[in-house]
């Protein structure tokens, strides 16, 4: 018998398609008030007689899970269970890819708006109690929006951004696959040719040792001079310190972060001193949106049986 600890925080009827899926199986449901936080998840016993875990339990209470033979994670990223020696030997590793779609895509939509807009500079001028007009604005209509990432949350955002008139442009490393939400597809090695032709740079790449400082300086002055960047995947996709010249130096448009390196962003970082910044604290995914949740529990269910089928698993990294 599996014993199935479980840290999402579930609705009654989701609780009941959990038992209705493993109803031999022991179900310790300790929901996590904020997925967002690195807090301790569980007392030691569940820890240590889980055999199965749905959640993200700190990399540093791993070598609790002594018997522990699968680890569905809530995160689309799972680098910190990747590192030798935190998951035991043999234990199977899935992430949660493909449920943050449109949570992220709508962050980075509003975050590109606001910047094309100048709603930033326009708060500014709100608290200072300035009445004054910006200036000219941008839109996506018309424009060319280059995407560094076409998975699932790539794609709703090309989806967005087509329905506001925009002409997308998908870079990855299979362009021979068709993509929802993409006009164009060409290979990620065909970055160069496309930047100075974007008006919107999209990124959401997962980190990997092509794509650290992928947007170094070199490629953020290959892009157009009133062009806007957005980075919602890994903050080691874009060189920052590059990119805080830039912006203070006018090059860009603007730009907006949701993911830095390092996290958080020390305080005397220059790029808190760019206005045409819109930073936030990677907070794009998470649990902010129930949606989110709902999807993360479903893709854990539908996982859940196949584990206990003995089938293959979706996202499985390990």
């Amino acid at each position: 018998m599996d014993v199935i600890l479980n840290f999402l925080r579930l609705t009654e009827t989701e609780r009941d398609a959990f038992r209705s899926a493993a109803p031999d199986h022991e179900h310790l449901f300790r929901p996590v008030a904020d997925q967002t936080k690195d807090a301790r998840t569980a007392p030691d016993e569940d820890l240590a007689r889980a055999t199965i875990i749905i959640g993200c339990p700190p990399a540093a209470e791993m070598s609790k899970c002594l018997n522990l033979k699968w680890l569905q994670t809530w995160s689309a990223g799972v680098a910190p269970y990747l590192a030798p020696g935190v998951l035991p030997e043999g234990c199977k590793l899935t992430s949660a890819v493909g449920c943050y779609g449109p949570a992220v895509s709508e962050h980075m939509l509003a975050a590109a708006l606001s910047l094309m807009k100048r709603l930033p500079a326009y708060r500014d001028n709100q608290n200072a109690c300035r009445w004054a007009d910006e200036g000219i604005v941008k839109s996506f209509h018309d424009s060319n929006v280059l995407l560094l990432g076409t998975g699932d949350i790539g794609s709703h955002f090309a989806q967005l951004a087509q329905a506001l008139g925009a002409h997308t442009i998908g870079l990855n490393r299979h362009p021979e696959r068709p993509v929802s939400g993409m006009d164009e597809l060409h290979p990620l090695t065909e970055l160069d040719q496309w930047l100075p032709q974007a008006d919107v740079v999209a990124m959401s790449l997962p980190e990997t040792p092509e794509t650290i400082h992928l947007m170094d300086a070199r490629r953020l002055a290959l892009m157009k001079p009133d062009a806007i960047l957005v980075n919602a995947g890994r903050g080691s996709g874009v060189d920052n310190l590059a990119l805080a010249e830039a912006l203070q130096a006018g090059h860009l448009w603007g730009a907006a972060l949701d993911v830095t390196e390092p996290e958080p962003l020390p305080a005397d970082h220059p790029l808190w001193a760019c206005r045409n910044l819109l930073l936030t604290p990677h907070s794009a995914g998470g649990d902010k949106l129930d949606a989110t949740i709902r999807r993360i529990a479903a893709l854990a269910q539908e996982n859940l049986k196949h584990y206990l089928a003995g089938e293959e698993l979706r996202n499985r990294m390990k």
